[in-house]
């Protein structure tokens, strides 16, 4: 699973890394939360909502398509389920955020774990470059310090992980984000991912 902060370049990566290793890959899913862009405009009021429907939504979609995935060989995917109770963590509060854990509890059981995770870092400026380059719509209204919130979160959840092994790069002077076309960049990344062959 490829991990990192909204814009480092995680879907970018999977695709890259697909033929690689002949793997299935699994995208999320984002722009089809109808509470995102309010979200966005206004966190105070729109959390629960915006969270909610992650969480189902992904759950849905790992517990589908991660199994049938394995079957085939590898799998590689621009999300991890745990994810979502980082962004919780963030945005809830109180009974809502009592409430989305018990229900991310019950429905985490039920999705396989990553073998490896990839934590791909960036500086602040370099992320808020990749986000307006792309310009999703919905994204252009973002709080810079939201951005800077969730990396401080990603950086203190992958910190204490002891289960799962973290590979993190650095990916402030890699350019297969603006070139995907430029080979030394890619294969200097990719070189030091190894998937594991499926049993």
């Amino acid at each position: 699973a490829i991990e990192g902060v909204i814009g480092v370049g995680k879907t970018t990566l999977t695709r890259l890394l697909q033929p690689r290793y002949d793997a299935s890959i699994l995208l999320e899913v984002v722009e089809d939360n109808p509470f995102l862009p309010k979200f966005y405009g206004d966190r105070e009021r729109y959390p629960f909502q915006t969270q909610l429907f992650f969480l189902l939504s992904r759950y849905h979609q790992q517990y589908q398509a991660v199994p049938a995935a394995l079957r085939r060989g590898a799998l590689v995917s621009d999300y991890t389920f745990a994810k979502d109770e980082l962004f919780a963590w963030l945005n809830l509060k109180d009974d809502e955020l009592a409430m989305y854990g018990r229900v991310h509890a019950a429905l985490g059981e039920k999705i396989a774990r990553p073998d490896l995770i990839v934590y791909l870092r960036a500086d602040h400026d370099v992320l808020m470059r990749r986000i307006a380059l792309r310009d999703r719509p919905f994204e252009r209204d973002m709080d810079p310090d939201y951005i800077r919130e969730v990396a401080a979160a990603y950086d203190a959840w992958l910190s204490r992980l002891t289960d799962i092994p973290v590979l993190t790069i650095e990916t402030d002077d890699l350019n297969y984000l603006s070139r995907p076309a430029d080979k030394e960049h890619n294969a200097r990344l990719l070189s030091l991912i190894h998937i594991s062959e499926p049993p």
